[in-house]
């Protein structure tokens, strides 16, 4: 949207106010991939489905604000926001966030199928094999976390320097170049750490799909320690509290953002490669 011009990004508030109206028109898309999902691999519980969708990231959001906001009041700060404002956000995700959700919800679950396997699997389970120490978790995060990293951390040092210092970020072309190729890795990278698990004879990929690229969050996290020891002049419980309570936020938000592109790409080419299988 800064792109393409649709609001002034030097105007005061303009990329928050953004966010917040995209973020709970949005909430409708969440809603019906989640619950589609999870009626497709034969979940039943679907209202706690919705509960979980729509609290995944406002709940720590709102934690997280309210933890900072909660310190500014304490201190007098003037970058504390009132009552009224509070209660404004809790309407808007009261009367348009968690409705769509739930509508959306309803949908995906009307309007799923059940799960099309490629192919015919076995009723139990195969033994694994012992893996290699490099074929374990916390290596494949550690790589799939670092690529992507590797990929935004000039940019990141940017961002950064604008939000929390007194740089002005026009180059909003090169940022979405950045972002797509931040996207592009991701999706590369979980594919192969897949491919590898699998070639290991080691199926249980789901969850480990979703940590490897996730982690890229985590080496944000480790970043903006840095930043904050090395390149910035913050000091104080106020300043303190707001930087590392919204650079964990925004790490949870990169681990939930690749960790959805990463397991989606897996599941895409884990199906691409079994349904050319020729089963006996």
């Amino acid at each position: 949207m800064a792109l393409l011009g649709m609001f002034n990004v030097h105007h005061h508030g303009a990329i928050n106010s953004a966010a917040i109206l995209l973020y709970a028109l949005t909430c409708c898309i969440s809603g019906y991939v989640s619950s589609h999902f999870y009626r497709q691999i034969g979940g039943e519980r679907w209202v706690w489905n919705i509960i979980l969708t729509t609290s995944l990231f406002s709940v720590p959001f709102f934690l997280t604000w309210s933890v900072v906001n909660s310190v500014h009041w304490a201190n007098g700060s003037t970058q504390a926001l009132p009552a009224t404002t509070i209660l404004l956000l809790l309407t808007v995700w009261l009367l348009v966030g968690f409705p769509l959700t739930v509508i959306g919800g309803i949908f995906g679950k009307n309007n799923a199928n059940p799960f099309d396997a490629p192919c015919r699997t076995k009723n139990i389970a195969r033994e694994i094999p012992p893996q290699p120490w490099y074929k374990s978790t916390l290596i494949h995060m550690t790589v799939g976390g670092f690529l992507p990293f590797s990929a935004i951390s000039v940019e990141l040092y940017y961002i950064f320097a604008t939000v929390w210092g007194r740089e002005q970020y026009t180059l909003y072309g090169i940022l979405f170049f950045v972002f797509a190729i931040l996207l592009s890795v991701g999706a590369c990278i979980s594919i192969a750490l897949t491919y590898f698990q699998l070639s290991g004879e080691d199926y249980r990929w789901w969850w480990r799909s979703v940590l490897s690229v996730g982690s890229t969050g985590l080496f944000i996290f480790l970043y903006s320690v840095f930043y904050y020891a090395r390149r910035s002049n913050m000091s104080g419980p106020v300043q303190t509290v707001e930087f590392f309570g919204y650079s964990l936020l925004t790490g949870y938000i990169f681990f939930l953002m690749l960790g959805t592109i990463s397991f989606f790409s897996s599941l895409k080419f884990i199906r691409y490669i079994y349904v050319n299988l020729k089963m006996d």
